[in-house]
């Protein structure tokens, strides 16, 4: 394809983007609204972007996972891993059908629904409240099919949704649920890696030197979580951690 000898500097642009995608990625979701972008920027045809964009997106997820693993208290996830990796599945093999003109098109128009979405919720998620669907199974299905199949075909914003869906849906606070939620946009991240590697092909070491910037991000991200209570002051407003 010619992307293996991208300008060096693009590696370093990458690296950083990939660390602070991870940060936010690992707090309120949206990370991949940063890298793939990111990635279509330095002239990566889409396809090829949103395969590489996945790749790196594991590693910050997983990170993610791990650090919070021990909080998670979402009852039956297994129900969940099961319906968000059958929608990822899904997802992730019907873009492959897309023509990249028309897959460019999508993303940017995802990209800024998602960016809006995000940026005029400022006080989303700051106390817990009644749940509004009380059969947990239910919420598995139906939130797992759609939000891992929008994670296959496309990505960028599941884990914002995700805990757009917890706090809606449920009546978590913002970080119960983002604690709640990153097993779960795990999954849809690994199956739908899974289907690029075995139908597509990608750009291992933008996507492995991003993968290290997303460990690094998605590690400090979780641990604030964990540990900071109150507000977290970012440029585009405040989080709030009970």
């Amino acid at each position: 394809m010619g992307f293996e000898h991208l300008n060096t500097i693009y590696y370093f642009i990458l690296f950083f983007v990939a660390l602070f995608a991870g940060f936010i990625d690992s707090i309120v979701g949206g990370g991949g609204l940063i890298t793939l972008p990111a990635l279509i920027a330095c002239g990566i045809p889409a396809h090829l972007s949103l395969a590489t964009n996945k790749l790196q997106s594991v590693f910050g997820s997983f990170t993610a996972t791990l650090t919070y693993f021990k909080s998670t208290t979402l009852p039956h996830l297994a129900w969940g891993v099961f319906f968000t990796a059958l929608g990822a599945a899904i997802g992730s093999y019907s873009v492959l059908f897309v023509k990249d003109e028309q897959l460019k098109l999508i993303i940017l128009i995802f990209l800024t629904l998602t960016f809006l979405y995000t940026a005029l919720r400022p006080n989303l998620g700051k106390h817990e409240s009644e749940p509004k669907i009380k059969n947990i199974k239910i919420f598995h299905l139906i939130c797992g099919l759609t939000l891992g199949f929008y994670d296959g075909f496309l990505g960028p914003g599941t884990g914002s949704f995700w805990i757009f869906a917890c706090v809606m849906l449920l009546g978590f606070n913002m970080r119960k649920a983002s604690i709640n939620t990153k097993i779960l946009n795990f999954t849809s991240n690994i199956i739908a890696l899974a289907i690029f590697l075995w139908q597509y092909e990608l750009l291992w070491a933008v996507g492995l030197l991003m993968g290290v910037g997303q460990v690094l991000g998605a590690y400090l991200g979780s641990k604030l979580v964990l540990n900071v209570g109150g507000k977290i002051k970012f440029p585009f407003g405040k989080i709030k951690l009970p």
